[in-house]
C-alpha cells in the first residue's frame, strides 16, 4: 500500500488579504481554478482545509491553515509558510517584510529546512491609480529575496488568473519538503 505524505502548510499575513478567498477556490478542485465557478467561502472552523493529491510516486495530504483563529497558529509545526500579501494595499506589502517575517523566525526557530512562498493575492486588483503607488512583481519579488523566501507567485483567486499556476507551484514545492533535500530554494527566491 502507498504511504501517504501529510504536509501541513501555514498561510499567514494580514486580514483580509485574500487567503481565505484562496483556499475556498482551490478546495473547489483543479476544474475550479479558471475563475468561471462562483467561490463558496470556507468557514475557519473547518480548519484544516485538506487537499489530497498524487504524483506517480506518492499520495500526499496537504492541510492548509489560515491565521484567522488568532494565536493558534503558533503551535502548529508547518512544513511549508505561504506568506500572503494584498496586491493592491501597500501596508499588506509593509507589514509582510517587517512583521511576519519575522513572526516566522522568531515563532519556527527550527525554520532552516521550512521553505517559504510569498504570495501576492488580488492580482486583479492591481490598480495604476492607486495613490500609495502600484506594487508591480518586480518590486514585491525584490522584497521577497530581502526576505530570503524561497519563492515568489501571485495570482488573483476572484478571477483565476495565474491561479493554477501558483497553486501547481505550492504543491511542488509541499511534496518536495518530503524528500530528503526539503523544499527550500538552492538559490534563492525564485518567481514562478
Amino acid at each position: 500500500m502507498e504511504q501517504q505524505h501529510t504536509i501541513t502548510v501555514l498561510l499567514l499575513g494580514d486580514e483580509n488579504v485574500g487567503k481565505s478567498t484562496f483556499l475556498s477556490r482551490i478546495s473547489r478542485g483543479g476544474n475550479t481554478l479558471d475563475g468561471k465557478v462562483p467561490i463558496t467561502l470556507l468557514r475557519d472552523t473547518d480548519q484544516p482545509f485538506i487537499f489530497e493529491l498524487r504524483n506517480r510516486r506518492h499520495a500526499y495530504r496537504l492541510e492548509f491553515y489560515d491565521t484567522a483563529y488568532a494565536e493558534g497558529w503558533r503551535l502548529l509545526e508547518p512544513d511549508l509558510i505561504l506568506i500572503c500579501y494584498d496586491i493592491s494595499q501597500r501596508l499588506s506589502l509593509v507589514n509582510m517584510e517587517h512583521i511576519w517575517i519575522k513572526e516566522v523566525l522568531s515563532t519556527f526557530r527550527t525554520n532552516d529546512r521550512i521553505p517559504i512562498i510569498v504570495a501576492g493575492l488580488k492580482r486583479d486588483l492591481r490598480s495604476e491609480s492607486d495613490p500609495n503607488g502600484v506594487i508591480y512583481p518586480q518590486e514585491a519579488y525584490r522584497v521577497s529575496q530581502a526576505m530570503r523566501a524561497d519563492k515568489y507567485v501571485e495570482c488573483s483567486a476572484e478571477t483565476g488568473e495565474l491561479l493554477k499556476l501558483a497553486f501547481e507551484e505550492i504543491c511542488s514545492t509541499a511534496a518536495q519538503t518530503k524528500t530528503e533535500a526539503g523544499g527550500q530554494s538552492e538559490g534563492g527566491c525564485t518567481s514562478m
